[in-house]
């Protein structure tokens, strides 16, 4: 059997679209579940659309996900160059468009922008130009003739207007069109670069692609490939559509959303394995009844055919559970180091990083969640006195202010800031009292930090605010209480 080889072949136009991520990751899971190879081409035919850094994002997104080629532009082997602007510099494109040419399947289109807009015309509430074949009665010795006069051209492909062509894809079965909706589609624009549509098929070809994998909007260029296909006499590959990524109100999703992109996901604090993880699922269903999977374990998990032929919607609730999944196993080093950002954007005082990094490491999803959290180590926000009465613990503020009162003493007298003599200490004074821990920790907790919510009890909060901080925010509760 020939050994599977896919292609993720990006336009360098902008960021890392979700949906082209999906596209490289399927590709290179089908390639590597199959031990077959994965390589990258860029197509970057379209000069007007070209941005600056677009090719290094590209790179840069590849290597942080873990999608390595086998083969493509820096690692080079037989079907280089990778990059078309370098293929057709060499020829190779124009080489083929004049083979069809020769063969009777393209000719020289000669039109100028007048005429084409003279032959725009409505199809299904869609405004577009339908080429009549006009250049295509032109003599030999016409053609030669423009040609020689320098007069600007295209190539297009000869399409059959009677019939049907059929494809198959292996998400979509056997889909049919008939042949007069088929346009004679451009081959080689005028700049003499080739159009996106033929450059695809002649380096799936001569790169030896057995398995093409794309987004499901390329479905109607299929029957315009597999006609070229059959023009050169070339074997069609194995068609991979990917279903429709759409967001929560089941519209495509746009770039403007704020999380359109792998950047966007990344600079919003989602970890890189979580959201290749996620972006498994955006279409594809794993036989067992999990979730949470590693690249390897995509690999050998993956099987294209258990993908839907319906939207994915991208949830964002379910990314950030996800993420947050992730965060609770990684290292405590690897953490600290990923979250310290965010914590030096609310602590500027002397407090042990480490210990409040530890604090939130499983209250999280993504790491801007962490500012939140931690900001009353900072300052105390202001808060209303409601929130020292508490059903559940028997609190109010009136109780609260006589154990804050009782305990102030026993603090100031306490060296030992430890969590667990702290923790220590209180018990005793609860136990000598004959309260509830939470009628004691409670009032604590909320004076210290003037909030409902925090991602530490009372004791592990005093221990990284130290003695004097601690002091200082007993007797400023104190004060607000009466």
């Amino acid at each position: 059997m020939t050994k599977v080889k896919t292609r993720f072949a990006p336009s360098p136009t902008g960021k890392m679209h979700v949906g082209n991520l999906r596209t490289a990751l399927y590709a290179y899971l089908i390639a590597k579940h199959a031990g077959g190879d994965f390589m990258l081409r860029i197509e970057d035919t379209d000069q007007e659309r070209f941005q600056e850094g677009a090719l290094d994002i590209i790179y840069r997104t590849l290597e942080h996900t873990g999608l390595i080629p086998d083969e493509g532009p820096g690692r080079e082997k037989d079907c280089g160059p990778y990059v078309q602007s370098e293929r057709n510099a060499r020829g190779i494109y124009m080489k083929y468009a004049k083979q069809l040419i020769d063969q009777g399947d393209a000719y020289y289109c000669f039109c100028n922008k007048e005429r084409l807009e003279s032959l725009r015309t409505c199809v299904a509430d869609k405004d577009i130009v339908v080429y009549d074949k006009h250049c295509l009665h032109l003599t030999p010795e016409e053609v030669q003739e423009k040609l020689d006069k320098g007069l600007p051209y295209v190539i297009r492909i000869n399409m059959p207007k009677e019939g049907t062509t059929t494809f198959h894809d292996e998400i979509y079965g056997n889909i049919t069109v008939p042949n007069a909706e088929l346009d004679d589609m451009i081959l080689i624009k005028s700049d003499g670069y080739p159009t996106y549509n033929f450059a695809n098929v002649v380096d799936d070809h001569l790169m030896g692609i057995t398995h093409v994998v794309r987004g499901n909007e390329y479905l109607s260029s299929a029957p315009k490939y597999n006609r070229l296909y059959e023009a050169f006499g070339w074997e069609v590959p194995v068609y991979v559509h990917c279903p429709l990524i759409t967001n929560e109100e089941h519209q495509k999703l746009s770039k403007r959303s704020g999380h359109s992109s792998y950047e966007d996901l990344i600079s919003q604090g989602f970890l890189s394995e979580a959201v290749i993880n996620y972006v498994a699922l955006l279409g594809w269903s794993p036989q067992e009844n999990r979730e949470i999977y590693s690249l390897q374990e995509l690999v050998e998990a993956f099987d294209y055919r258990h993908m839907s032929k319906s939207p994915a919607v991208f949830d964002m609730v379910k990314l950030k559970w996800m993420n947050g999944e992730y965060i609770k196993k990684m290292e405590e080093e690897d953490f600290y180091e990923k979250a310290l950002p965010s914590i030096k954007e609310v602590i500027t005082k002397d407090y042990d990083l480490k210990k409040i990094a530890s604090m939130v490491k499983t209250r999280i999803e993504t790491y801007p969640d962490i500012k939140v959290l931690i900001d009353f180590f900072e300052e105390v926000p202001e808060y209303d006195v409601s929130m020292y009465t508490h059903k559940k613990s028997k609190t109010n503020s009136e109780t609260s202010l006589s154990v804050l009162q009782e305990v102030l003493p026993l603090l100031e007298s306490q060296d030992d800031y430890s969590n667990d003599a702290l923790y220590a200490r209180l018990s005793e004074y609860v136990k000598d009292k004959g309260y509830k821990n939470a009628f004691v920790m409670w009032p604590i907790r909320t004076a210290v930090s003037g909030k409902q919510m925090t991602p530490a009890g009372a004791t592990e909060i005093m221990e990284v605010l130290g003695k004097e901080e601690t002091i200082m925010r007993i007797r400023a509760a104190i004060e607000k209480l009466s």
